[in-house]
């Protein structure tokens, strides 16, 4: 009998609409990224929107820091190919000037935006345009007397945090919001996101904040988000780098795609070669993510340098090559030994038979 994984049991949260997006409930779980471009510059953002779309975001945030720039967030929204949520600090009327602008989501910093008041206004708002909010807590910007009263960052103050807003938006009968409380050191972010859990039924948002470069920040933020999801927490996500978003969206789909939780275009399983190799596995991988990138179809790829791990891979893969020897390669699909090629051709082979299964599968 063939193993398989047990399904992740997701924690039950209530759900909401971000233009065409549900979050939370039984939607899948949504990627997101933010463009790094200045918001004033239309055209490169929205150039920046277009690629984080076809890399495979659901949603994109978009810093709006003046009421100048919600202007120009008003043509985004109007031009962009998904839903975009801006991004608000410090200045709550440009929360509402987004809102009239064409935003899917408001997304507010509860430790900048002000007084009770503002927050009521920015809920009234969303109420108007029928719009959800994302109350973002983050740990380098928590309200004052909280980090007066616990002394530094914690769960429970970020938790106080988050419940906070919540008060406000409840007491208006406002129900459309998530949550994220986002920490850069990892154990802080953890146990908070697990607490607020706990306490909320409101969908979250997970990523760790400022979690580093392409390296670096892909390691932390895998372990992050992945043990979140692996306990069933979590509705969407944004992996933050220090790098192209593009990359973030990348890193975002491949969490969701290990954990079983989504899939969307090639899964690539590849050995980390040794001696024993009879094909170039480094180079025809690097080629492989960059030939197929436009491919939508969840497909198994496996490339394998020799016969020891290769011909045990192919068998779970939709096409498979392997190493043979004597300057020879194996080409498998749907586990089946298709014949043995010369190695030089493996690169062209594998990309011909999975574009054929991609285009079946439309």
């Amino acid at each position: 009998m063939e193993w398989k994984p047990q399904p992740i049991v997701r924690r039950k949260s209530r759900q909401i609409k971000a233009g065409t997006v549900l979050i939370g409930g039984d939607a899948p779980i949504s990627v997101q990224s933010m463009t790094s471009t200045d918001t004033l510059n239309v055209e490169a953002t929205l150039k920046q929107i277009e690629a984080l779309a076809e890399a495979g975001a659901d949603l994109v945030r978009v810093s709006v820091p003046s009421l100048e720039a919600a202007a120009c967030f008003k043509t985004l929204c109007e031009r962009s190919p998904v839903p975009l949520v801006s991004d608000i600090h410090f200045d709550y009327k440009i929360a509402l000037a987004c809102a009239d602008s064409g935003a899917a989501a408001l997304r507010i910093n509860p430790g900048n935006i002000g007084a009770r008041a503002k927050v009521e206004a920015v809920c009234q708002a969303a109420k108007d345009h029928g719009i959800p909010i994302r109350v973002g807590v983050n740990s380098g910007s928590l309200d004052k007397d909280l980090v007066q009263r616990y002394g530094a960052p914690c769960p429970q103050a970020m938790v106080e945090a988050a419940l906070r807003s919540a008060d406000i938006l409840e007491s208006h009968n406002f129900q459309d919001y998530a949550f994220s409380v986002k920490a850069s050191e990892l154990n802080l972010c953890l146990e908070s996101y697990r607490e607020l859990a706990k306490q909320t039924e409101a969908p979250l948002h997970l990523g760790v904040t400022e979690a580093g470069g392409l390296l670096g920040g892909t390691v932390l933020s895998s372990i992050g988000i992945g043990m979140l999801l692996a306990e069933g927490i979590g509705d969407t996500l944004r992996v933050s780098l220090a790098a192209d978003p593009v990359e973030e969206v990348k890193v975002g789909w491949a969490i969701l795609k290990s954990l079983h939780l989504r899939s969307r275009g090639v899964d690539i399983t590849a050995c980390p070669t040794c001696a024993r190799r009879g094909i170039d596995v480094v180079g025809i991988v690097a080629a492989l993510e960059q030939r197929l990138a436009d491919i939508r179809a969840p497909l198994k790829i496996a490339v394998m340098g020799c016969v020891v791990n290769g011909p045990g891979e192919a068998a779970h893969a939709d096409v498979a090559v392997c190493g043979g020897g004597n300057g020879q390669c194996l080409i498998y699909e749907d586990g089946k030994l298709q014949g043995k090629f010369a190695a030089a051709q493996a690169l062209d082979l594998v990309e011909q038979r999975v574009r054929a299964k991609a285009a079946a599968a439309r």
